[in-house]
Protein backbone atom coordinates (compact mmCIF):
# COMPACT_ATOMS: atom_id res chain seq x y z
CA UNK A 1 0.00 0.00 0.00
CA UNK A 2 1.34 3.41 -0.90
CA UNK A 3 1.79 6.08 1.98
CA UNK A 4 -0.88 8.98 1.67
CA UNK A 5 0.31 12.52 3.18
CA UNK A 6 -1.53 13.65 6.18
CA UNK A 7 -2.62 17.09 3.91
CA UNK A 8 -4.59 14.45 1.90
CA UNK A 9 -6.12 12.60 4.23
CA UNK A 10 -7.84 15.43 6.31
CA UNK A 11 -9.25 16.51 2.95
CA UNK A 12 -10.36 12.71 1.54
CA UNK A 13 -14.17 11.42 2.23
CA UNK A 14 -14.21 8.71 4.88
CA UNK A 15 -14.35 4.82 3.66
CA UNK A 16 -10.82 3.90 2.27
CA UNK A 17 -8.19 1.73 3.63
CA UNK A 18 -5.11 4.09 4.18
CA UNK A 19 -1.34 3.88 5.63
CA UNK A 20 -0.15 7.16 6.57
CA UNK A 21 3.45 7.31 8.53
CA UNK A 22 4.82 10.41 10.51
CA UNK A 23 5.92 11.58 14.05
CA UNK A 24 3.70 11.23 17.11
CA UNK A 25 2.58 14.85 18.36
CA UNK A 26 0.64 13.21 21.59
CA UNK A 27 -0.63 10.32 22.68
CA UNK A 28 -3.66 9.73 25.31
CA UNK A 29 -5.82 6.73 26.33
CA UNK A 30 -9.16 5.97 28.13
CA UNK A 31 -10.05 2.69 28.77
CA UNK A 32 -9.10 0.06 26.30
CA UNK A 33 -8.37 3.15 23.78
CA UNK A 34 -5.43 5.02 22.62
CA UNK A 35 -5.91 8.22 20.57
CA UNK A 36 -2.61 9.06 18.78
CA UNK A 37 -2.09 12.58 17.39
CA UNK A 38 0.33 12.28 14.20
CA UNK A 39 2.02 14.13 11.52
CA UNK A 40 3.97 14.24 8.87
CA UNK A 41 5.25 17.79 8.26
CA UNK A 42 3.00 18.33 5.25
CA UNK A 43 0.32 20.32 7.27
CA UNK A 44 0.18 21.68 10.84
CA UNK A 45 -3.17 19.62 11.26
CA UNK A 46 -2.52 16.34 13.00
CA UNK A 47 -4.70 12.84 12.22
CA UNK A 48 -5.97 11.43 14.71
CA UNK A 49 -5.60 7.50 15.30
CA UNK A 50 -7.77 5.53 16.89
CA UNK A 51 -6.23 2.49 18.44
CA UNK A 52 -7.78 -0.31 20.57
CA UNK A 53 -5.24 -1.44 23.01
CA UNK A 54 -6.32 -4.55 23.27
CA UNK A 55 -5.54 -5.31 19.69
CA UNK A 56 -1.72 -4.77 19.90
CA UNK A 57 1.18 -5.76 22.17
CA UNK A 58 1.98 -3.86 24.90
CA UNK A 59 5.59 -3.54 24.58
CA UNK A 60 4.55 -1.95 21.25
CA UNK A 61 1.73 0.68 22.68
CA UNK A 62 4.90 1.73 25.05
CA UNK A 63 7.19 2.57 22.29
CA UNK A 64 4.63 4.67 20.85
CA UNK A 65 5.60 8.36 22.84
CA UNK A 66 6.19 11.90 21.87
CA UNK A 67 8.51 12.07 19.53
CA UNK A 68 8.56 8.51 17.94
CA UNK A 69 8.54 7.45 13.81
CA UNK A 70 5.31 5.31 13.64
CA UNK A 71 3.75 3.64 10.06
CA UNK A 72 -0.53 3.16 10.52
CA UNK A 73 -2.17 0.98 8.06
CA UNK A 74 -5.81 1.41 8.92
CA UNK A 75 -9.17 2.43 7.54
CA UNK A 76 -10.07 6.14 7.17
CA UNK A 77 -13.69 6.91 9.05
CA UNK A 78 -15.74 9.98 10.25
CA UNK A 79 -14.84 11.32 13.54
CA UNK A 80 -16.99 11.77 16.07
CA UNK A 81 -14.92 14.21 17.87
CA UNK A 82 -14.94 18.05 16.89
CA UNK A 83 -11.51 19.54 15.38
CA UNK A 84 -11.11 16.74 12.59
CA UNK A 85 -13.76 15.79 10.10
CA UNK A 86 -11.96 12.01 9.97
CA UNK A 87 -9.44 9.74 12.01
CA UNK A 88 -7.70 6.70 11.09
CA UNK A 89 -8.70 3.21 13.02
CA UNK A 90 -5.70 1.41 13.61
CA UNK A 91 -4.93 -1.94 12.26
CA UNK A 92 -1.26 -2.64 12.00
CA UNK A 93 0.74 -0.16 13.67
CA UNK A 94 5.26 -0.25 12.76
CA UNK A 95 7.41 1.45 15.40
CA UNK A 96 9.94 3.17 12.59
CA UNK A 97 11.96 4.67 14.88
CA UNK A 98 11.34 5.45 18.77
CA UNK A 99 11.64 8.24 21.17
CA UNK A 100 13.23 8.09 24.49
CA UNK A 101 10.75 10.53 26.42
CA UNK A 102 13.34 10.92 28.97
CA UNK A 103 15.58 12.08 26.85
CA UNK A 104 13.32 13.61 24.33
CA UNK A 105 13.37 17.08 24.36
CA UNK A 106 10.39 18.21 22.79
CA UNK A 107 7.84 17.43 25.07
CA UNK A 108 4.27 18.78 25.09
CA UNK A 109 4.95 22.00 27.19
CA UNK A 110 5.41 25.27 25.66
CA UNK A 111 9.07 25.25 24.98
CA UNK A 112 11.35 29.17 24.75
CA UNK A 113 12.63 30.41 21.54
CA UNK A 114 16.20 30.39 22.99
CA UNK A 115 15.96 26.49 23.89
CA UNK A 116 14.58 25.53 20.48
CA UNK A 117 17.59 27.19 19.27
CA UNK A 118 19.68 25.15 21.14
CA UNK A 119 17.92 22.33 19.22
CA UNK A 120 17.70 23.64 15.92
CA UNK A 121 18.01 19.82 14.44
CA UNK A 122 14.89 19.03 16.00
CA UNK A 123 13.10 22.38 16.26
CA UNK A 124 11.16 21.69 12.84
CA UNK A 125 9.12 19.20 14.03
CA UNK A 126 7.31 21.76 16.59
CA UNK A 127 4.05 23.39 15.10
CA UNK A 128 5.55 27.27 15.11
CA UNK A 129 8.51 25.81 13.14
CA UNK A 130 6.77 23.86 11.05
CA UNK A 131 4.63 26.58 9.93
CA UNK A 132 7.47 29.27 9.37
CA UNK A 133 9.25 27.03 7.41
CA UNK A 134 6.27 25.94 5.15
CA UNK A 135 5.50 29.42 4.64
CA UNK A 136 9.62 29.97 3.95
CA UNK A 137 8.91 27.65 0.80
CA UNK A 138 5.40 28.92 -0.01
CA UNK A 139 7.65 32.53 -0.06
CA UNK A 140 10.38 31.13 -2.01
CA UNK A 141 7.95 29.75 -4.76
CA UNK A 142 6.06 33.03 -5.09
CA UNK A 143 9.08 35.29 -6.07
CA UNK A 144 10.00 32.43 -8.60
CA UNK A 145 6.25 32.35 -9.70
CA UNK A 146 6.07 36.76 -9.80
CA UNK A 147 9.24 37.29 -12.01
CA UNK A 148 8.91 34.20 -14.14
CA UNK A 149 5.15 35.38 -14.91
CA UNK A 150 6.47 39.01 -15.37
CA UNK A 151 9.50 37.43 -18.20
CA UNK A 152 12.36 38.14 -15.72
CA UNK A 153 15.15 35.59 -16.46
CA UNK A 154 16.72 33.79 -12.70
CA UNK A 155 20.38 34.55 -13.40
CA UNK A 156 23.24 32.49 -11.07
CA UNK A 157 25.50 35.41 -9.92
CA UNK A 158 28.98 34.20 -7.81
CA UNK A 159 29.34 33.07 -4.34
CA UNK A 160 32.72 33.57 -4.55
CA UNK A 161 33.74 36.87 -5.60
CA UNK A 162 36.71 39.41 -5.62
CA UNK A 163 34.58 42.53 -5.07
CA UNK A 164 33.02 44.09 -1.89
CA UNK A 165 29.74 45.76 -3.63
CA UNK A 166 29.06 47.28 -0.25
CA UNK A 167 32.39 48.84 0.18
CA UNK A 168 32.05 47.97 3.77
CA UNK A 169 34.73 45.67 3.85
CA UNK A 170 32.89 42.96 6.41
CA UNK A 171 33.39 39.86 4.44
CA UNK A 172 33.86 36.09 4.92
CA UNK A 173 37.62 35.45 3.38
CA UNK A 174 37.75 32.51 0.89
CA UNK A 175 40.93 30.65 0.90
CA UNK A 176 42.84 27.33 0.42
CA UNK A 177 46.14 28.43 2.12
CA UNK A 178 48.02 27.18 4.96
CA UNK A 179 46.96 29.12 7.38
CA UNK A 180 49.81 27.89 9.86
CA UNK A 181 52.46 28.83 6.87
CA UNK A 182 50.85 31.64 5.11
CA UNK A 183 53.12 32.98 2.20
CA UNK A 184 54.19 36.33 2.73
CA UNK A 185 55.40 39.19 0.12
CA UNK A 186 58.41 40.80 0.81
CA UNK A 187 56.78 44.01 2.48
CA UNK A 188 55.34 41.20 4.85
CA UNK A 189 51.30 41.12 2.90
CA UNK A 190 50.18 38.11 2.08
CA UNK A 191 51.23 36.80 -1.15
CA UNK A 192 47.57 35.70 -3.06
CA UNK A 193 49.47 34.66 -6.11
CA UNK A 194 49.86 31.60 -4.55
CA UNK A 195 46.20 31.14 -3.52
CA UNK A 196 43.60 28.94 -5.44
CA UNK A 197 41.99 31.85 -7.39
CA UNK A 198 45.27 34.15 -7.08
CA UNK A 199 43.94 36.55 -5.54
CA UNK A 200 41.77 37.99 -2.42
CA UNK A 201 38.72 36.36 -2.71
CA UNK A 202 35.54 36.36 0.05
CA UNK A 203 32.02 35.48 -0.09
CA UNK A 204 29.30 37.52 -1.85
CA UNK A 205 27.35 40.41 0.48
CA UNK A 206 25.96 40.74 -2.89
CA UNK A 207 24.86 39.49 -6.57
CA UNK A 208 24.04 43.02 -7.57
CA UNK A 209 26.83 44.26 -9.54
CA UNK A 210 27.15 40.79 -11.66
CA UNK A 211 22.98 41.18 -11.92
CA UNK A 212 23.68 44.52 -13.33
CA UNK A 213 25.82 42.89 -16.32
CA UNK A 214 23.12 40.06 -17.18
CA UNK A 215 20.55 43.44 -16.78
CA UNK A 216 22.73 44.88 -19.49
CA UNK A 217 21.79 41.94 -21.94
CA UNK A 218 18.58 40.46 -20.94
CA UNK A 219 16.59 42.51 -19.83
CA UNK A 220 15.39 41.88 -16.75
CA UNK A 221 16.77 39.65 -14.69
CA UNK A 222 16.69 38.59 -10.90
CA UNK A 223 18.96 36.80 -8.31
CA UNK A 224 17.83 34.58 -5.27
CA UNK A 225 20.47 32.62 -2.94
CA UNK A 226 22.69 32.99 -0.28
CA UNK A 227 24.85 35.85 0.93
CA UNK A 228 27.46 36.60 3.95
CA UNK A 229 28.11 39.56 6.10
CA UNK A 230 30.98 39.23 8.46
CA UNK A 231 29.14 41.86 10.78
CA UNK A 232 29.75 41.20 14.39
CA UNK A 233 26.23 42.33 14.98
CA UNK A 234 24.63 39.82 17.68
CA UNK A 235 20.94 41.53 17.05
CA UNK A 236 17.45 39.79 16.41
CA UNK A 237 17.59 41.94 13.15
CA UNK A 238 21.28 40.32 11.74
CA UNK A 239 22.88 37.45 10.52
CA UNK A 240 25.65 36.42 9.01
CA UNK A 241 24.47 34.07 6.20
CA UNK A 242 21.21 35.03 5.08
CA UNK A 243 19.01 35.10 1.42
CA UNK A 244 18.71 38.13 -0.82
CA UNK A 245 16.56 38.30 -3.86
CA UNK A 246 17.90 41.63 -6.23
CA UNK A 247 16.19 42.12 -9.20
CA UNK A 248 17.76 44.75 -11.89
CA UNK A 249 16.44 45.81 -14.99
CA UNK A 250 17.22 47.52 -18.15
CA UNK A 251 15.52 51.39 -18.77
CA UNK A 252 13.85 51.31 -15.16
CA UNK A 253 13.86 55.36 -13.89
CA UNK A 254 13.52 55.10 -10.26
CA UNK A 255 10.18 55.61 -10.39
CA UNK A 256 9.30 52.03 -12.32
CA UNK A 257 11.79 50.43 -9.64
CA UNK A 258 9.62 51.65 -6.67
CA UNK A 259 6.35 50.63 -8.76
CA UNK A 260 7.64 46.81 -9.52
CA UNK A 261 9.10 46.95 -5.42
CA UNK A 262 5.50 47.89 -4.32
CA UNK A 263 3.71 45.50 -6.75
CA UNK A 264 6.26 42.43 -5.61
CA UNK A 265 5.65 42.39 -2.05
CA UNK A 266 1.68 43.11 -2.27
CA UNK A 267 2.18 39.92 -4.53
CA UNK A 268 4.57 37.88 -2.21
CA UNK A 269 2.00 38.93 0.99
CA UNK A 270 -1.02 38.34 -0.72
CA UNK A 271 0.29 34.40 -1.89
CA UNK A 272 0.92 34.04 1.55
CA UNK A 273 -3.07 34.73 2.26
CA UNK A 274 -3.76 32.64 0.03
CA UNK A 275 -1.88 29.51 -0.16
CA UNK A 276 -0.73 29.26 3.82
CA UNK A 277 -4.37 29.95 5.43
CA UNK A 278 -3.69 27.18 8.22
CA UNK A 279 -0.22 28.12 9.44
CA UNK A 280 -1.20 31.71 9.33
CA UNK A 281 -4.18 31.57 11.06
CA UNK A 282 -2.17 28.86 13.91
CA UNK A 283 0.73 31.82 14.00
CA UNK A 284 -1.84 34.61 14.01
CA UNK A 285 -3.56 32.53 17.24
CA UNK A 286 0.12 31.79 19.09
CA UNK A 287 2.88 34.12 17.72
CA UNK A 288 1.30 37.47 17.00
CA UNK A 289 -2.53 38.19 16.97
CA UNK A 290 -2.50 41.03 14.86
CA UNK A 291 -0.12 39.07 11.68
CA UNK A 292 -3.31 38.87 9.50
CA UNK A 293 -4.92 42.04 9.85
CA UNK A 294 -1.43 43.93 9.39
CA UNK A 295 -0.86 41.74 6.31
CA UNK A 296 -4.18 42.37 4.61
CA UNK A 297 -3.36 46.00 5.59
CA UNK A 298 -0.35 45.82 3.02
CA UNK A 299 -1.69 44.50 0.55
CA UNK A 300 -4.62 46.93 0.63
CA UNK A 301 -2.49 50.17 1.14
CA UNK A 302 -1.22 52.53 -0.96
CA UNK A 303 2.40 52.57 -0.14
CA UNK A 304 3.01 56.53 0.87
CA UNK A 305 6.38 58.27 -1.20
CA UNK A 306 8.31 60.64 0.14
CA UNK A 307 11.88 61.79 0.06
CA UNK A 308 14.25 61.48 3.01
CA UNK A 309 14.79 65.31 3.56
CA UNK A 310 10.98 65.22 3.90
CA UNK A 311 11.45 62.01 6.12
CA UNK A 312 13.48 64.06 8.20
CA UNK A 313 11.47 66.90 8.46
CA UNK A 314 8.65 64.77 10.30
CA UNK A 315 10.86 63.16 12.47
CA UNK A 316 12.47 66.37 13.74
CA UNK A 317 9.04 67.70 14.33
CA UNK A 318 7.46 64.73 16.17
CA UNK A 319 8.63 65.49 19.69
CA UNK A 320 9.29 62.04 19.77
CA UNK A 321 12.62 60.87 21.71
CA UNK A 322 14.64 59.16 19.46
CA UNK A 323 18.24 57.25 21.35
CA UNK A 324 19.69 58.27 18.03
CA UNK A 325 19.69 62.10 17.24
CA UNK A 326 17.91 63.04 14.34
CA UNK A 327 19.87 65.41 11.64
CA UNK A 328 19.77 66.02 7.98
CA UNK A 329 22.69 63.49 6.28
CA UNK A 330 21.98 60.41 9.15
CA UNK A 331 21.87 57.19 7.96
CA UNK A 332 18.12 56.43 9.16
CA UNK A 333 18.12 53.81 12.04
CA UNK A 334 15.14 51.32 12.91
CA UNK A 335 13.49 53.53 15.50
CA UNK A 336 13.48 56.59 12.82
CA UNK A 337 11.88 54.22 10.04
CA UNK A 338 9.32 52.67 12.20
CA UNK A 339 8.10 55.62 13.93
CA UNK A 340 7.43 57.08 10.02
CA UNK A 341 5.28 53.81 9.40
CA UNK A 342 3.98 52.88 12.74
CA UNK A 343 3.27 56.51 14.22
CA UNK A 344 3.35 58.81 11.57
CA UNK A 345 1.83 57.71 8.74
CA UNK A 346 0.52 53.98 9.87
CA UNK A 347 0.85 52.57 6.53
CA UNK A 348 4.30 51.17 4.28
CA UNK A 349 7.02 54.00 3.13
CA UNK A 350 8.85 54.23 0.00
CA UNK A 351 11.81 56.76 1.39
CA UNK A 352 14.03 58.45 -1.80
CA UNK A 353 16.57 60.59 -2.55
CA UNK A 354 19.30 59.94 0.19
CA UNK A 355 22.15 61.93 1.01
CA UNK A 356 25.36 60.73 -1.28
CA UNK A 357 27.47 60.10 1.53
CA UNK A 358 25.30 57.50 3.23
CA UNK A 359 24.99 55.31 0.07
CA UNK A 360 26.91 53.02 -2.48
CA UNK A 361 29.01 54.28 -4.68
CA UNK A 362 26.95 53.05 -7.87
CA UNK A 363 23.78 55.25 -6.92
CA UNK A 364 22.24 57.75 -9.56
CA UNK A 365 23.41 61.07 -8.19
CA UNK A 366 20.51 63.65 -8.86
CA UNK A 367 20.75 66.97 -10.56
CA UNK A 368 21.38 68.51 -6.76
CA UNK A 369 24.83 66.94 -6.59
CA UNK A 370 24.26 66.18 -2.94
CA UNK A 371 21.45 63.39 -3.29
CA UNK A 372 21.71 59.95 -5.08
CA UNK A 373 18.11 58.29 -6.57
CA UNK A 374 18.30 55.58 -3.82
CA UNK A 375 14.60 54.08 -2.60
CA UNK A 376 13.95 51.94 0.90
CA UNK A 377 10.71 50.51 1.44
CA UNK A 378 9.58 50.70 5.36
CA UNK A 379 7.51 48.26 6.96
CA UNK A 380 5.93 48.31 10.60
CA UNK A 381 7.62 46.05 12.78
CA UNK A 382 10.66 45.43 10.52
CA UNK A 383 11.74 49.26 9.60
CA UNK A 384 13.57 48.53 5.72
CA UNK A 385 12.55 45.59 4.20
CA UNK A 386 13.59 46.68 0.76
CA UNK A 387 16.79 48.90 -0.68
CA UNK A 388 17.29 49.76 -4.40
CA UNK A 389 18.20 52.95 -6.42
CA UNK A 390 18.71 53.73 -10.10
CA UNK A 391 22.28 52.74 -10.87
CA UNK A 392 24.55 55.40 -12.49
CA UNK A 393 24.50 54.50 -16.03
CA UNK A 394 26.82 57.93 -16.59
CA UNK A 395 30.51 57.02 -17.11
CA UNK A 396 32.44 60.24 -15.57
CA UNK A 397 30.00 60.27 -12.93
CA UNK A 398 30.59 56.74 -11.84
CA UNK A 399 34.54 56.79 -11.88
CA UNK A 400 34.72 60.05 -10.40
CA UNK A 401 32.48 58.63 -7.53
CA UNK A 402 34.71 55.72 -7.29
CA UNK A 403 37.86 57.96 -7.09
CA UNK A 404 36.30 60.22 -4.45
CA UNK A 405 35.54 56.85 -2.05
CA UNK A 406 39.47 56.01 -2.91
CA UNK A 407 37.96 52.54 -4.17
CA UNK A 408 40.51 50.05 -6.26
CA UNK A 409 39.54 50.55 -10.01
CA UNK A 410 41.13 47.48 -11.43
CA UNK A 411 38.63 45.34 -9.39
CA UNK A 412 35.70 46.62 -10.81
CA UNK A 413 36.82 47.60 -14.54
CA UNK A 414 34.56 44.33 -15.76
CA UNK A 415 31.44 46.71 -14.26
CA UNK A 416 32.68 49.80 -15.23
CA UNK A 417 32.68 48.50 -18.97
CA UNK A 418 29.24 48.68 -18.86
CA UNK A 419 29.13 52.04 -18.98
CA UNK A 420 31.65 52.41 -21.53
CA UNK A 421 30.08 50.48 -24.02
CA UNK A 422 26.17 50.20 -24.59
CA UNK A 423 25.53 52.02 -21.13
CA UNK A 424 21.75 52.33 -20.21
CA UNK A 425 19.49 53.57 -17.52
CA UNK A 426 19.01 51.13 -15.12
CA UNK A 427 17.40 50.24 -11.20
CA UNK A 428 17.29 47.13 -8.86
CA UNK A 429 16.87 46.36 -5.71
CA UNK A 430 17.65 43.82 -2.94
CA UNK A 431 14.92 42.54 -0.72
CA UNK A 432 16.27 40.61 2.29
CA UNK A 433 14.08 37.33 2.13
CA UNK A 434 14.45 36.65 6.10
CA UNK A 435 13.56 40.29 6.73
CA UNK A 436 9.99 39.21 4.51
CA UNK A 437 9.34 36.07 6.63
CA UNK A 438 9.66 37.67 9.96
CA UNK A 439 6.80 40.36 8.85
CA UNK A 440 4.87 37.46 6.64
CA UNK A 441 5.18 34.71 10.08
CA UNK A 442 5.06 38.01 12.95
CA UNK A 443 8.03 35.63 14.61
CA UNK A 444 10.32 38.26 16.35
CA UNK A 445 13.82 37.57 16.16
CA UNK A 446 15.54 36.79 12.64
CA UNK A 447 16.94 33.60 13.94
CA UNK A 448 13.77 31.53 13.90
CA UNK A 449 12.79 31.68 10.08
CA UNK A 450 15.97 30.54 8.58
CA UNK A 451 16.44 26.39 9.47
CA UNK A 452 20.10 26.63 11.07
CA UNK A 453 21.18 30.62 11.47
CA UNK A 454 24.67 31.65 11.48
CA UNK A 455 25.78 34.11 13.71
CA UNK A 456 28.55 35.54 15.85
CA UNK A 457 29.73 32.43 17.74
CA UNK A 458 27.24 29.98 16.60
CA UNK A 459 27.97 27.97 13.61
CA UNK A 460 26.80 24.34 15.54
CA UNK A 461 24.21 22.57 13.17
Amino acid sequence: MKRTKVIKLLQQSPGSKVLVKGWVRTKRGIKNVAFIALNDGSTINNIQIVCDTTSFDEALLKQITTGACIAVKGELTASPGSGQAVEIQAREIEVLGPADPDSYPLQKKGHSMEFLREIAHLRPRTNTFGAVFRIRHAMAFAIHKFFNDKGFFYLHTPIITSSDCEGAGEMFHVTTLNLKNVPKNKDGSVNFEEDFFGRETALTVSGQLEGELGAMALGDIYTFGPTFRAENSNTPRHLAEFWMIEPEMAFYEIEDNMDLAEEFIKYLVQYALDHCKDDLNFLNKMIDKELISRLESVVNTKFVRLSYTEGIEILKKSGAKFEFPVSWGIDLQSEHERYLVEKHFKKPVILTDYPKEIKAFYMKLNEDGKTVRAMDVLFPKIGEIIGGSQREESLEKLERRIEELDMDKSNLWWYIDTRRFGTAPHSGFGLGFERLLLFVTGMANIRDVIPFPRTPKNAEF
